[in-house]
């Protein structure tokens, strides 16, 4: 994880987030949002929630992405379509309870791990508890197994869910967790790691741009009404999903947008005290005072955008005031017969801020020219290294030997399929590459460096 991308590639500086760090931010985030309950909710200190397996959530919920982030997301869904998609989040379920090499059915009770027998997956992965397992099923749908069975909404994006593959564990989870099969299944553990996730992306991230310099609290603020409409709609979207009925007469507008920038950035567009006291708001200072002081205040507002960019007392200062402010805003809804699926979520002011902040990160960076010519190198990365592997003929034996054992233990084309893409989705960024040399000769590593 320390090697896969969380906002920027992992190889351009050593400050940016990866998933790794990302990873322990949401968990140290996660983890006071359930000691909080625990402490403060009559109904929390009744049933309590369990803050190692909230830790434990947070820590795993990234483990499925793939090198090169959302794109190498897509890239992968884009192979796969004919054989069940791919989907960060059902892929940390399979690889915690398949891929992973600590047990098989038959391993370590016996000398032999077999993998795969008679055409069956017999690993285990880490073989958690059921409960461990549902702490990372955020999503309680199955992934349609053939591209026409998506909706037209989603066939230009990764689907959501669990894939085929795991549709009999999950059923065993419902069971196992409850003692029944809800259609609308998730954890309070999982549902309080989804909005560590969303708290974490929506400051972490954007400290990230800061410091990269793609964007300062002053180029948002000026930002034009096109790019603030697409961020105004990415929000409202989510608002309809999350909140229904309620969001009806809470919709985020431009002149929203501009507001929240506003108060969230107060220090910065506020007039100094200084400059209050040069131009006293009760005293006349004619137009060319006025035009000094536009001049000055815009000085002033563009010299504090630049330093909490630049200074990292400032920027650490801010996202710390911000993780707590959004920290205070988590919600629950009790479900008093059975508490382990209880709700959280944030205020819907709160998740009206946090959306638009997060919006603003993903939108003003992932269309950046510069990140636009890394997205676009991942993909293409990932596809020629998915089709030379698939190759009927020669491909196939160019998998590591442990790939090659699962592979070759399976007959059919979809399992094949799948394999070679848990083997793409489980690459470092700096392997993918590394890995993309070998096949087409591009200063590649010697062939005595094992792979």
């Amino acid at each position: 994880m320390q090697g896969k991308t969380q906002l920027f590639p992992s190889d351009e500086n050593d400050f940016y987030r990866n998933r790794l760090t990302h990873s322990l931010e949401v968990a140290q985030i996660a983890s006071g949002i359930a000691s909080n309950l625990n402490a403060f909710h009559a109904f929390f200190q009744k049933n309590p929630i369990d803050v190692d397996l909230t830790y434990f959530a947070a820590l795993a919920h990234d483990l499925g992405h793939p090198p090169f982030g959302h794109n190498g997301e897509k890239a992968l869904d884009r192979l796969m379509t004919r054989y069940g998609g791919f989907e960060g989040n059902a892929q940390t379920l399979r690889i915690i309870a398949r891929l992973e090499k600590k047990e098989t059915r038959s391993f370590p009770r016996s000398e032999e791990p077999n993998p795969i027998t008679n055409n069956e997956d017999n690993r285990l992965g880490l073989n958690p508890t059921f409960r461990s397992l549902a702490s990372v099923l955020k999503y309680d749908k199955m992934i349609p197994q053939i591209a026409e069975d998506r909706k037209e909404s989603e066939r230009k994006r990764p689907v959501k869910g669990y894939y085929f593959t795991e549709a009999a564990l999950v059923k065993e989870i419902k069971q196992n967790v409850i003692g029944a099969e809800p259609n609308d299944f998730k954890t309070i553990e999982c549902g309080i790691m989804d909005v560590a996730d969303d708290i974490a992306y929506s400051t972490y991230d954007l400290e990230d741009s800061f410091k990269a310099g793609f964007i300062s609290p002053l180029k948002i603020l000026a930002f034009d009404n096109a790019f603030k409409e697409r961020v105004v709609k990415a929000v409202n979207e989510q608002l309809d999903k999350t909140y229904r009925e309620e969001a009806k007469d809470k919709y985020l507008t431009t002149d929203g947008f501009d507001k929240i920038i506003v108060t969230t950035f107060e220090k910065i567009f506020t007039v100094s005290d200084a400059l209050k006291a040069r131009y006293p708001i009760d005293k006349p200072i004619g137009e060319d005072g006025i035009a000094e002081l536009a001049i000055i205040a815009s000085g002033q507002t563009s010299s504090a955008s630049q330093s909490l960019c630049e200074d990292g007392y400032l920027r650490g200062e801010f996202t710390s005031k911000l993780v707590h402010e959004f920290m205070s805003a988590v919600k629950v809804v009790e479900v008093a017969g059975i508490p382990q699926l209880s709700k959280v979520y944030l205020d819907i002011e709160t998740f009206k801020k946090v959306e638009m902040l997060k919006a603003i990160s993903y939108m003003s960076i992932i269309s950046a020219p510069r990140l636009k010519m890394a997205e676009r190198r991942g993909g293409s990365i990932i596809k020629l290294i998915f089709r030379t592997l698939a190759d009927e003929k020669e491909g196939r034996r160019l998998l590591p030997e442990d790939w090659a054992e699962v592979y070759f233990g399976f007959t059919g084309d979809e399992m094949r399929k799948r394999t070679i893409c848990d083997f793409i989705a489980n690459m470092t960024d700096r392997y993918c590459v590394e890995f993309y040399s070998r096949i087409v000769g591009l200063n590649p590593p010697s062939i005595h460096k094992p792979y």
